[in-house]
């Protein structure tokens, strides 16, 4: 049995569930916006694309944490 995944990974199934869209397709987003402070990202994804504050803030720490170990 496996363990239940924990962090911002934790909200990835609700996320592509509520919103339609696969997390790849969430992380390129970001990834190509000109922003890059975590609260600008946020604010982002829910002014122009509707995520609540929770899931955009898993998005956005998952991604630069992503981005900071390359």
């Amino acid at each position: 049995m496996t363990a239940p995944v924990k962090g911002p990974a934790g909200y990835f199934p609700s996320i592509e569930k509520k919103y339609g869209r696969p997390i790849a397709e969430w992380k390129a987003l970001i990834r190509t916006s000109p922003l890059t402070r975590h609260m600008e990202l946020v604010s982002w994804l829910k002014s122009e694309h509707g995520l609540g504050h929770g899931h955009a803030n898993a998005l956005v720490a998952h991604t630069l944490a992503e981005h900071a170990g390359h």
